[in-house]
């Protein structure tokens, strides 16, 4: 939303409302300088919302007279981030209804068609911003405090404007071990510093036995959302161990036909179509608290989360409409999904709106666990390890594909029973999975 400024050809862009009910972005980073000239629609920026890395476009052309917020920074909606002495040529401010993939906006997906929804191909990459290796200046307090203490300054990661190292950076980067001196005239008292060896006798710098990062974007907003499951959802979980045995040998019966050869067919995508099938006769578990009116949200289609483990941090793409997918529609979509995401093109469209999630930590070796419900959502299943074990098949004892199930759920919503009956009839179509025949 460009705004002019007291000089009457300085022109003053504020950070739009990217129509994610946000109040607030993270900086990113800057693709442009004071001094350089910008065209109209130019990327000027990029910043992190919503779990999505969006470009902004510049509304208007010019060259830059100042930069009004630093990487890292988080921006109210609305708040200034660049001035520009315009060329007379403006663009309206960008609105969520303006936003295209292709001349606005990177990262929101093009309007709705009528028709179909399904994707035609994957985005290009978006190219991955990397923070420079230079360190910055420190500020004149930091230096003399760095000075009085031994401290070599290249050792210390800076937290202050562009990287700069603060007087708290310093303090940080020293172990303390004896009281501090009482201050004087008002200054801050130095901290001793101490030098650390290691058994050799060698100097171990400070900065190597500790690191801080600062918390920002995807681990921000999912510090957010955890605590927010954890402080406001009373939850409870149930295991059930599965001989999966048939499901992978239909696997790897399925991967040798011609409907499969162009698709990566995982257990994933047959966990996901089970879960669709007891979502399917047990649809209370496919709902939302609703607090402010007191009512609980049963919905009748589902937008199946799937966590992925991304660079920037933990992502759930959500497939909208999942419940009308056959295996194989299934299976591409989660290879989409999940590609994109850990590309850093996951939209905030992507990312909102689920109803149940499947998490996998199985591709870890890990047997199961307990992971929190998804504010907003009323259950989230498990997917462990699928090995080889020894298991009694027929009242003999055999070697068998077996795998956890583990489901937590919202216990205002979904009692005990619900839970494990639900957990019971996903496991049933592991267990047999020709009883999907009608559902694929």
């Amino acid at each position: 939303m460009p705004e002019q400024a007291d000089d009457g050809h300085v022109l003053e862009f504020r950070l739009p409302d990217l129509g994610e009910g946000l109040a607030d972005g993270d900086l990113v980073s800057w693709a442009v300088a004071v001094g350089d000239r910008v065209e109209l629609n130019q990327t000027i920026a990029e910043v992190e919302t919503a779990k999505a890395v969006v470009a902004l476009p510049s509304p208007f052309s010019g060259i830059v007279v100042e930069l009004l917020a630093q990487p890292g920074d988080t921006v109210p909606v609305g708040a200034p981030l660049i001035r520009v002495r315009n060329d007379l040529e403006v663009a309206p401010p960008p609105t969520a209804d303006s936003v295209t993939r292709n001349d606005v906006l990177v990262g929101y997906g093009p309007e709705a068609e009528s028709t179909s929804r399904r994707r035609k191909a994957a985005p290009a990459a978006m190219a991955a911003s990397t923070p420079s290796t230079h360190r910055a200046a420190a500020t004149p307090a930091a230096r003399k405090l760095a000075k009085e203490l031994g401290i070599d300054l290249w050792y210390v990661a800076g937290s202050g404007p562009e990287g700069a190292v603060t007087v708290e950076d310093v303090r940080s980067a020293v172990p303390v071990t004896t009281p501090r001196t009482p201050a004087r005239n008002g200054e801050a008292a130095p901290v001793p510093h101490t030098r650390v060896t290691d058994t050799d006798g060698g100097l171990i710098e400070p900065t190597a036995r500790e690191e801080r990062t600062p918390i920002s974007g995807v681990r921000k907003r999912t510090a957010a959302a955890m605590q927010a499951s954890s402080r406001t959802i009373p939850q409870a979980s149930t295991f059930v161990t599965v001989d999966c045995t048939a499901s992978m040998e239909l696997l790897d019966h399925l991967r040798t036909t011609k409907s499969f050869e162009d698709l990566t067919l995982t257990p994933l995508a047959l966990v996901a179509k089970a879960t669709l099938a007891a979502i399917a006769e047990h649809p209370a578990i496919n709902a939302a608290w609703d607090e402010a009116n007191q009512e609980i949200v049963t919905k009748h289609y589902v937008n199946l989360g799937i966590a992925v483990a991304a660079e920037r941090g933990l992502l759930v793409p959500n497939l909208k409409e999942a419940q009308t997918l056959s295996l194989r529609e299934l299976c591409r979509e989660i290879s989409w999904s999940a590609e994109t995401a850990r590309s850093g093109n996951a939209t905030p469209a992507d990312l909102r709106g689920g109803t149940f999630t499947i998490t996998n930590v199985g591709v870890f070796g890990v047997d199961s666990g307990v992971p929190l419900v998804n504010p907003g959502e009323a259950a989230i299943l498990c997917l462990g390890s699928i090995r080889k074990r020894p298991w009694v098949f027929r009242d003999e004892l055999a070697v068998r594909w077996v795998t956890t199930l583990g489901l937590s759920f919202d216990h205002r919503m979904i009692d005990g029973e619900l839970g494990a009956r639900f957990l019971a009839t996903t496991a049933g179509f592991l267990e047999d999975p020709l009883t999907l025949l009608s559902r694929v």
